[in-house]
Parts: C-alpha cells; sequence; structure tokens
C-alpha cells in the first residue's frame, strides 16, 4: 500500500510544512551544532600550532606524527589552500595528500627518506604561504603570547568549520531524525537492537529495529558490498520470511542539494531489489526542502516515503 508516492495532490501543502519544520528546527539548534564543533576544532588547532611550535616548524618528523594536521595547515595559509592546489604548488602525489587528508594517515607504499622529501615539501608551501595577518608573530622576534595563539587558533577553526558547514548542520539533523524514529517506535513497544549485537537484518526478532545496519546485497557481476541502511524494522505482524522495512533519513537546507543527490536512493533501491526481490520496501524520511521534482523522481523509482511532519504515518507500513 502506497503512502505517500501516489498523492501528489497533497505533496505542495507537505513540501511547504516540511520547509518549516526545517527551517525552525535550523534556526533553534543549527548555530548550538555548529558551536560545538568549533569548540572542537579550536582545541585540535591549538595542537597542531603546538607540534608545529607556531607554524615556525612544519618539519617531516610532525607530519609523520600527525598527518591529521594536514587540514588545518591548508587553512593556516593565505588563501587558504585547497587540496589540489596544495598538490600542484608542492609537486607532490595526488595520493599522499589524500590519504593525510581523507585517512589521517601516511602512505602505506612510501616511507623513509623518500617520505621525508614529499613531507618537506609539503611543509615549505605551508610555511611559505602562512598567512601573516592571523600568525602575527612570524614576522618578529617576542615571543607568541597566550591570547594570540587562542585567536588565530579560533580563525583556523572558523575556516575550517565554515569548508565543512553543510556536513555539520547535516549530522546533527540525521541524529535528530534518527532519535525522533526512535522515540516513535519505542512508544509503540518496539525494542532497539544494538549493532553491537551481531543480528543480521533478516533475522531481527519481531518488534525490533536498528538504525545504521549494513545490508549486504549482490552487484551485477557477483559481488557482494555492504550498503548501510539507516533505519531498519522488523513489524510485530512480520511472517516468516518477510524482510524488514527499510529507512533512509534524508534532510536538506535547499532544493538545489537534494536534486544533485536524488539518483543515490534510487541506486540503493536497486541494488536491494536485485539482490532480494521486488518486495523490499525501501522508504524515505523526509523533513526539509524536498521539491516535487525531488518527489517525482523517487516516486517513479517505486520510493515511498514519510515526512517528519506527520510522522505517525509510519503506521500505514503495519508498524
Amino acid at each position: 500500500m502506497a503512502i505517500n508516492l501516489d498523492k501528489p495532490n497533497l505533496w505542495k501543502e507537505d513540501i511547504t510544512k516540511s520547509v518549516d519544520m526545517y527551517n525552525d528546527w535550523f534556526l533553534k539548534f543549527a548555530p548550538k551544532a555548529f558551536r560545538k564543533t568549533r569548540i572542537q576544532t579550536t582545541k585540535d588547532v591549538e595542537a597542531t600550532l603546538k607540534a608545529t611550535h607556531n607554524l615556525k616548524n612544519v618539519a617531516p618528523a610532525v607530519l609523520r606524527r600527525y598527518p591529521e594536521a594536514l587540514s588545518t595547515l591548508r587553512m593556516s595559509t593565505c588563501p587558504p589552500l585547497a587540496v589540489d592546489r596544495l598538490i600542484g604548488l608542492a609537486g607532490v602525489s595526488s595520493s599522499l595528500v589524500k590519504r593525510m587528508e581523507i585517512e589521517k594517515k601516511l602512505p602505506v607504499v612510501l616511507k623513509g627518506a623518500a617520505l621525508d622529501i614529499e613531507l618537506r615539501k609539503i611543509g615549505n608551501i605551508i610555511e611559505r604561504m602562512a598567512d601573516p595577518d592571523i600568525f602575527t608573530w612570524l614576522s618578529r622576534a617576542e615571543p607568541v603570547t597566550k591570547a594570540e595563539v587562542r585567536r588565530a587558533a579560533t580563525i583556523v577553526a572558523d575556516r575550517l568549520c565554515g569548508s565543512v558547514a553543510n556536513p555539520i548542520i547535516r549530522n546533527a539533523q540525521e541524529k535528530r531524525q534518527l532519535a525522533a524514529l526512535k522515540d516513535w517506535l519505542e512508544a509503540r513497544q518496539y525494542r532497539q537492537v544494538a549493532t553491537g549485537d551481531a543480528i543480521k537484518f533478516d533475522s531481527m526478532p519481531l518488534g525490533s529495529f536498528s538504525f545504521r545496519m549494513n545490508v549486504p546485497v549482490k552487484l551485477q557481476g557477483g559481488r557482494q558490498v555492504n550498503i548501510p541502511v539507516d533505519a531498519v524494522v522488523m513489524p510485530k505482524t512480520a511472517t516468516k520470511g518477510q524482510l524488514p522495512i527499510f529507512f533512509e533519513a534524508k534532510s536538506a537546507g535547499d532544493y538545489a542539494n537534494v536534486n544533485k543527490r536524488r539518483k543515490e536512493e534510487a541506486a540503493k533501491v536497486t541494488q536491494l531489489r536485485y539482490t532480494y526481490g521486488n518486495g523490499v520496501r525501501f522508504n524515505l524520511f523526509l523533513c526539509g526542502y524536498f521539491d516535487s521534482g525531488y518527489l517525482g523522481y523517487e516516486a517513479a523509482e517505486g520510493i515511498d516515503w514519510v515526512w517528519e511532519h506527520r510522522i505517525d504515518d509510519l503506521a500505514n507500513f503495519g508498524l
């Protein structure tokens, strides 16, 4: 039974209410989530400054010990350096920089003196381009004060947080959405299965649910991979061999972003159906800016949804 995908006459009103709900949350809680991340990021920047003697010595030994500091160092230059710009200026391999940037680790193959040569190139660029308006002590002989370090760390932290503002907000919103699902399910005597309980998605007890569960799927060609699903719910009335219901929690603060990402859900449901058949029930839990173009695309793929402002629609799935 379709819940919302077959009711386009309701979409316009629901879109308006969903946007209002998201905006209300954003105004109340997004600044708090951003500030919390900025406080921790400031501490991380201060640790990087301490390790590099306040940016006066970005030595290979430092980068070896703190490869995770690279993103901070990139934001310490004038202008701040994008990953690809640093690679070009330093003349180092992209795999080295991207491993340090994304995985926060050193390369596996490149070692010893050869690695130090590459790290020295990165350090030279950072030292040469360090922002003199932030790190005012670099051009003088007097010692650095704690106030100066704190001020510089706050500025760099703002740069870092500004570059990842959307993920910070999206992660906070996802946590809130999953908490809303948890409250709704537990109010109806559903029990959460912890990921550490080693229970597979297709052997979950009746009346149970789990978050961020890995579900194995087969790709064309036979290779098997795990795909994460935000919420997996086994109805109390499920029959033997019946699969649980899958939900993806989706939030968005603008229309453009969702239409760029709308194929992600279609790809995921295609993989699930290819592996487990057309009986797979894959749905969305939406809050925010999802326009009729997005909804129409998902509906055409057979993907249904529940609006967070009408969370009681979950009952229509037999929950």
